[in-house]
């Protein structure tokens, strides 16, 4: 009798303890989540991040995991697409089973996969390339947002920035070229709102459609009004074509773009006729080893590894999410992993800090403008 019940103490022990596991985590293993894009126009930009956090985890897995459970990347293309991101995220949380979610890339697709997928599932995401507002909502305003990590500034903190930088340089006659999508209006507005500030407005104003380099149109929109400086909320195809036609045809004016637009493929595809393009980031500059968590990174690849802001920005995402699982003890539950984070407040990476609270997901403000200069080095 005592055996069999010894046995059946044992087994509902057993099924317990099978109950309460966390959804992706076991006793050897976490498993987290990314959709980005790995093919297509921008697909060296989620290739290149998620080298990075590969490379991570398996420096976090040979020095022992996270408390004895090693750290496993289930990364899905999404091609920098709305309803292929959306239909990642469901399958990741609902097939792939994650634990949480890590660096998504844009702004329709992480808003959407938020306010669709996420969100509601209550799975949380560390990270995302994109400064938009729409992810950025105090969790009282949209609960959804509760489940939404940012880790760099938004587009508004960086288009604050140039706008400042250029009106402090004597511009007056300011033009914009925008993505026609969430990233793009979101920069838009910032713009519109920074100039505002300085009783200015945008001369001209024109757009340029996702994951096409078609700017013909936009190009004689804003040459029309002979701007002295073009603000552009785009990424780094569109925004070559753009320069390079506006050259083309005389047009000179001081080219700024934001961080999204990723510097090192900006070169790549300008090669000399990106000297004098002004770039604003929200990483440190990957290409010293004066800020620790640059110093980490470039350990981490080697000195023969290819340094960039995206390669930083990935870097910072998984520490973060690290230094969170850390935080919250062997005891692993996604509600317990929310409450580490809303408890990073000025929290250090390596001489780059993140924020959070109840109430706020905004992470970080840091804007650094850099210029490209010659032979494609970027210059702060």
């Amino acid at each position: 009798m005592r055996i069999v019940r010894a046995l059946l103490l044992a087994c509902l022990s057993w099924v317990n303890c099978v109950l309460a596991a966390e959804v992706g985590v076991t006793d050897n293993s976490i498993l987290i989540g990314m959709t980005a894009p790995f093919s297509g126009p921008n697909g060296a930009y989620g290739l290149d991040m998620k080298m990075v956090i590969n490379a991570y985890f398996r420096q976090i897995n040979d020095a022992g995991g996270i408390y004895g459970r090693r750290l496993e990347l289930r990364a899905l293309d999404d091609g920098y697409e709305t309803d292929r991101a959306v239909a990642n995220t469901r399958a990741l949380i609902n097939q792939e089973k994650v634990f949480a979610l890590l660096a998504s890339y844009g702004s329709s697709p992480t808003t959407a996969a938020m306010n669709e997928v996420f969100g509601v599932a209550k799975v949380p995401l560390i990270g995302a390339i994109s400064g938009a507002e729409s992810i950025r909502q105090l969790p009282r305003d949209n609960p959804k947002n509760r489940y939404m990590f940012n880790v760099r500034a938004s587009y508004a903190n960086e288009t604050e920035a140039i706008v400042n930088q250029l009106v402090s340089l004597g511009f007056n006659n300011i033009a914009v070229l925008y993505q026609n999508d969430g990233f793009g209006k979101s920069g838009l507005d910032g713009v519109v709102t920074a100039l505002r500030k300085h009783n200015q407005a945008p001369v001209a104003v024109a757009t340029v459609e996702r994951n096409s380099a078609e700017v013909s149109q936009a190009v004689q929109t804003i040459a029309q009004a002979n701007p002295q400086a073009v603000i552009m909320v785009t990424l780094y195809k569109p925004t070559a074509a753009f320069v390079r036609a506006m050259r083309k045809i005389g047009q000179k004016p001081q080219f700024m773009t934001l961080s999204p637009v990723g510097a090192d493929l900006l070169v790549q595809e300008l090669g000399d006729e990106a000297r004098g393009i002004g770039i604003s980031q929200v990483m440190p500059y990957p290409w010293n080893d004066t800020t620790p968590l640059v110093r980490e990174y470039q350990k981490l690849l080697g000195q023969h590894g290819k340094f960039s802001y995206y390669g930083v920005e990935a870097y910072a995402m998984a520490k973060v999410l690290v230094d969170a699982m850390r935080k919250t003890g062997k005891d692993l539950s996604r509600e317990k992993l929310l409450n580490s984070l809303e408890s990073m407040q000025n929290h250090d990476l390596g001489g780059y800090r993140v924020s959070y609270s109840a109430n706020d997901r905004f992470g970080s403000r840091f804007v650094d403008l850099t210029v490209i200069g010659n032979s494609g080095r970027v210059l702060r």
